[in-house]
């Protein structure tokens, strides 16, 4: 399923917080990589307070060195330098992603502002937003750019909408190549922690409400079930549990709890910071992890 990685640069040491976990992927997945850089029209000096590349020759000698450095001598590395100045970055970035028949992009989630524009308004956002190929989002560090990527325990949410199973058979693949394990969870509200309508009817019928959750918890028992016996039976080891309470917050404590090296998550990539898997979930979870983030558009 994963043929080629695709890893947009721009010169920073931010950019080349992804650099660890694509020759990580590229070497466990055996598949080849390319290294991209975009010249962007109008560009500034300075990218997160280093020199950007805004030269043809100056940005291929720059991916000659980053291959030559950050990947394996076994894994395939190409460049590519996009010559004609641009003006939207990401917008170049995803039809890269399809002219170079690449089916995962792999980079770091700084936006033009920096690390405190983590996630929303990002070039990384928008490529989100733009494509159907799934995004792994480095949270990046300036201390430690060469940290070292695993994928040995992957997490994966889910919340009974088949759309947001598309992952699964991603996560499944990237299971077998790096020998990981999968943990499935999957939240059921308590009264307390339910909102909107849902809260009001609580209110006016908490009875009959908390008996429908129980009901939901059963449900949600047999759904991670079914989960179960089928990744089992591509001989992946799996573990799962239903959990209650407020979404965000069990996914955040079952993360820290596990420490897993991968979270994977389905998106509706549309354009907006509302519009990710189930209204905003994923924007609010990338707020309060550093966990490596997988993205898969449904």
């Amino acid at each position: 399923m994963f043929k080629r990685l695709l890893v947009p640069l721009d010169g920073s040491r931010l950019a080349e917080s992804a650099l660890p976990a694509a020759a990580y992927l590229a070497q466990n997945l055996a598949i080849p990589v390319t290294l991209v850089h975009v010249l962007e029209r109008n560009a500034p000096a300075e990218i997160h307070g280093e020199h950007h590349l805004t030269d043809k020759d100056e940005a291929y000698t720059y991916l000659n060195e980053v291959a030559s450095r950050a990947f394996p001598s076994e894994v395939d590395v190409e460049r590519h330098v996009h010559t004609s100045e641009v003006s939207d970055v990401a917008f170049s970035i995803e039809r890269h992603v399809v002219e170079l028949n690449s089916d995962l992009v792999v980079m770091c989630t700084h936006g033009r502002s920096g690390v405190h524009n983590f996630l929303f308004g990002s070039i990384a956002q928008q490529v989100i937003a733009l494509g159907k190929t799934p995004v792994l989002l480095i949270q990046p560090s300036l201390s430690d750019t060469n940290k070292n990527f695993s994928c040995q325990r992957i997490l994966v949410p889910l919340d009974g909408n088949p759309d947001h199973e598309q992952a699964l058979p991603l996560v499944a693949e990237l299971a077998h190549a790096c020998s990981s394990s999968i943990h499935l969870v999957m939240v059921v509200p308590t009264l307390g922690t339910l909102s909107g309508e849902k809260a009001a009817t609580a209110r006016l019928l908490p009875g009959a409400t908390s008996a429908l959750l129980d009901l939901t918890q059963e449900g949600a028992e047999k759904y991670l079930q079914q989960h179960i016996s089928e990744l089992k039976d591509q001989e992946i080891v799996v573990t799962a549990e239903v959990a209650r309470g407020d979404p965000i917050a069990v996914i955040v404590r079952t993360q820290r709890e596990m420490n897993p090296d991968l979270i994977a998550l389905g998106t509706h990539g549309k354009t907006g910071t509302d519009a990710f898997w189930s209204g905003s979930l994923t924007p609010k979870i990338a707020s309060r992890t550093n966990i490596p983030l997988l993205l898969v558009p449904v």
